[in-house]
């Protein structure tokens, strides 16, 4: 490896790394996905994932019970999984994803 004089910047100005797109790819297909559930298996994921309300919260907010609620994220979290390609365990609560979609606002 050798050294390479550059006082004016303009070799470091050519070595450029440009970003990759596949978050912003995974989240609109996130969106897509979320968009084509069904409105109570969107909303109970909503709440509990992205949320991060307990069942009991979420119960209330949705006016059922605590099992209710439970059976319907994971519904949702399978249906989501095979949407996006992946198995329900993969999808789980993936903190990254979630993240990203923490940036939206979601209407539940």
């Amino acid at each position: 490896m050798r050294e390479v004089e550059d006082e004016e910047g303009a070799h470091a100005a050519q070595m450029i790394s440009l970003p990759e797109q596949n978050g912003h790819l995974d989240l609109r297909d996130l969106k897509a996905a979320l968009a084509r559930m069904a409105p109570n298996s969107r909303q109970a994921l909503v709440l509990i994932v992205i949320e991060n309300l307990t069942y009991q919260e979420a119960a209330a907010a949705m006016n059922c019970q605590i099992g209710t609620v439970k059976s319907r994220v994971w519904r949702a979290r399978e249906q989501l999984a095979e949407m996006l390609g992946y198995t329900g365990s993969e999808i789980g609560s993936d903190g990254v994803t979630l993240a990203a979609a923490r940036a939206d606002s979601w209407t539940v």
